[in-house]
């Protein structure tokens, strides 16, 4: 039964992982605030963050009132021109938070495009994110998305976009150690109840034993709780911050 070694690899890779945490943590949002946005690996480093963090400035956006497309427009001419030229004095009254920097800067993006007689135009050259995914998204939450402010809309979807990068992570980990299969049975039970009739059913069907399945679940909730803290590292200024910063995001979500 080889499912019954995976707890072996799987520590292997969590291993490699942490110990590249802090080579992973050179491509955020630390280095931009520390170059600036001069050097190209701040400027890489900005352009990661954006593809990461679009969907919660596309949901503030669309909670102003633009339709689909001109949110789209919006939402590429405002990372072309902070990809371009950041303006990062906001930063510190901030709190050097990546998420209350980018929501402070799409509001006066905004307020600057409101004078502007013509409109946006669509950004048509450069680096781009990809809103084509959108419609996979466009109804996720209406109703909720028609209830909060545009203000707690944004934050709810920063939360959602940070989670789904921690778990893209996760899966990665587990693919590269041969557990595609193990992920996508223990990811059904992160949250919620009734582990036990879950575990028995996960055991049967990836030939296991229970007891090795509670393992597995209990290394992956652990690797899953060490990835979001560095998830949310990599938006923070300071090491320091990254525990009020998840107590902020939890409490988002239980709002």
């Amino acid at each position: 039964m080889p499912a019954e070694d995976d707890g072996g690899s799987l520590n292997a890779i969590g291993e490699k992982a942490q110990n590249g945490a802090v080579a992973f943590a050179t491509t955020h949002w630390s280095v931009v605030l520390a170059a600036q946005g001069e050097s190209p690996a701040a400027q890489e480093a900005l352009e990661k963050l954006c593809r990461i963090y679009w969907r919660p400035l596309y949901g503030f956006v669309r909670r102003q009132g633009l339709d689909s497309e001109d949110a789209q427009d919006l939402i590429q001419e405002f990372f072309a021109r902070l990809l371009e030229r950041q303006n990062l004095k906001t930063v510190r009254r901030e709190k050097g938070r990546l998420r209350s920097y980018l929501l402070v800067s799409i509001k006066r993006f905004m307020a600057s495009e409101r004078h502007r007689a013509t409109g946006v135009k669509r950004y048509e050259t450069g680096p781009s994110i990809p809103l084509d995914e959108l419609l996979a998204y466009e109804g996720t939450e209406f109703e909720l998305a028609e209830t909060l402010s545009a203000d707690r809309l944004y934050e709810r979807r920063w939360v959602l976009a940070m989670l789904d990068q921690v778990l893209t992570r996760l899966e990665g980990e587990y693919q590269a150690a041969g557990n595609g299969a193990l992920f996508e049975r223990l990811k059904e039970f992160l949250v919620g109840e009734g582990h036990g009739l879950l575990q028995a059913e996960i055991a049967g069907q990836l030939d296991m034993t229970e007891n090795a399945v509670k393992q597995a679940f209990h290394r992956f909730r652990r690797r899953y709780r060490l990835l979001l803290r560095e998830e949310i590292a990599h938006t923070v200024a300071q090491p320091g911050d990254v525990e009020d910063e998840l107590r902020h995001l939890v409490s988002v979500l239980r709002g």
